[in-house]
């Protein structure tokens, strides 16, 4: 059952206090945020922001993660200019809101991310990976993109996709058991599904005690019991990217 009240808490636990190592560029019609490895590489990942935008400085964290782990990352504007959510906006608004932006209408703006690091950075082996928001969109990807590689869907929206479990590529979805927005009912119809339609290689993971957002957040510093749980769900998003990338 989603928490009506707030009822999708990404912005639970301390933003960080974060500025980025990377540079924002114009990707055709997009604004991104890009950050490369200090090494030359031809392996690339798409980061896919949730409600908050591609300027969270949470989200430009886990994109520098990435390029510290040997992977150009690319955190584009999926909302294309439009107002990210903000958590002083009213959540009773959050609805109509979020049909604004439907995690399913990205397919342009994809394929002109996939283009530029293609032709731009020398990208052959591209992957995604997203979180909340942005993980049901890596969902939709893996259903659909045939030039992406692997996805990692962090606590996506299940909702958005629960009936459509036919993944081209090797997927990881990272789910938290606490989860307000995410029962865990509809995780296990989701492996069901998966087990029953999909051919490739996937991986569907609770974390235990852990809330909604919890991967890309900084609750360490108030739980620190959470802190492995954080480290151990990077971690096992780095691993899925080595392997299949």
């Amino acid at each position: 059952m989603a928490n009506e009240s707030r009822p999708c808490p990404c912005d639970i636990g301390d933003r960080f206090d974060y500025g980025g190592r990377g540079q924002e560029v114009q990707v055709e019609h997009i604004k991104a945020y890009v950050c490369k490895p200090p090494a030359s590489t031809d392996k690339a990942v798409i980061v896919i922001h949730d409600i908050f935008g591609w300027q969270l400085p949470n989200t430009r964290y886990m994109a520098d993660m990435l390029a510290a782990n040997g992977y150009i990352a690319i955190c584009p504007d999926f909302f294309v200019g439009q107002e990210a959510w903000k958590p002083s906006n009213d959540w009773a608004s959050f609805d109509d809101w979020l049909k604004t932006r439907n995690a399913s209408k990205i397919d342009i703006e994809a394929d002109v991310v996939l283009k530029y690091l293609s032709e731009k950075c020398g990208a052959k082996k591209i992957g995604v990976v997203g979180f909340c928001w942005g993980g049901a969109a890596v969902h939709h990807l893996m259903l659909k993109n045939p030039l992406l590689k692997a996805g990692v869907s962090l606590y996506g929206v299940i909702r958005f996709f629960e009936d459509r479990s036919s993944l081209l590529h090797p997927t990881f979805f990272i789910f938290a058991e606490k989860d307000d927005y995410i029962p865990l009912e509809q995780v296990t119809l989701l492996e069901q599904k998966l087990k029953q339609n999909c051919k490739v290689d996937y991986e569907v993971k609770i974390y235990p005690g852990q809330t909604h957002g919890f991967v890309h957040r900084k609750r360490e510093d108030i739980n620190p019991q959470d802190k492995p749980f954080i480290e151990e769900g990077r971690k096992d998003m780095i691993s899925w990217l080595n392997k299949y990338l």
